[in-house]
């Protein structure tokens, strides 16, 4: 008898884009609170349900968790995607990377130097996502964005040039 191979446990951002994925279609008051999370201005209706993912005292926290709520509350996907952000950016163009526009938008996100600020940045980039339909992963998302740095910036690169699979794509 062979030994099981060890499961591997869900990451932070993989439970949260879970539970919320669950939890949209049965709730519309939690889907309009989550909606307004990623705008400086509403936030603070959607913290009753991020204060227990997030520290919300810590914006290096608590603003990724909000820009993922609100992504997940508008796109109402039945199951998280599989996409990193730098193919599903990709995905959006017809020329794949080879698009000026996917480009820029890439060197964009590239250039950000917190994750508060790459947020704001991904805020029109994810709802470009959306309207393309692009199965974006958006647990692995959160995850890169709570460790944010230059090897995120590097694997987002990576991923959008395509010499990454789309599992190591989503490595936090």
């Amino acid at each position: 008898m062979e030994p099981a191979t060890p499961a591997r446990s869900e990451t932070r951002g993989e439970s949260f884009a879970a539970h919320i994925i669950q939890r949209l279609p049965a709730d519309s008051a939690y889907g309009a609170a989550l909606r307004r999370a990623d705008n400086p201005a509403t936030e603070y209706q959607a913290w009753e349900h991020l204060v227990h993912w997030c520290d919300l005292e810590k914006s290096g926290e608590r603003i990724p968790f909000s820009t993922i709520a609100a992504a997940l509350a508008r796109a109402k996907p039945k199951q998280d995607g599989h996409l990193g952000i730098g193919r599903a950016v990709a995905a959006c163009y017809d020329r794949g990377a080879d698009s000026d526009a996917a480009k820029n938008k890439l060197r964009r996100i590239l250039s950000c130097n917190s994750a508060e600020e790459a947020c704001r940045v991904l805020r029109g980039v994810l709802r470009l996502i959306q309207s393309r339909a692009a199965p974006i992963c958006y647990g692995h998302l959160l995850d890169q964005l709570l460790y944010f740095g230059e090897r995120q910036k590097v694997r987002w690169a990576t991923d959008f040039y395509g010499r990454r699979t789309d599992h190591d794509s989503n490595d936090a």
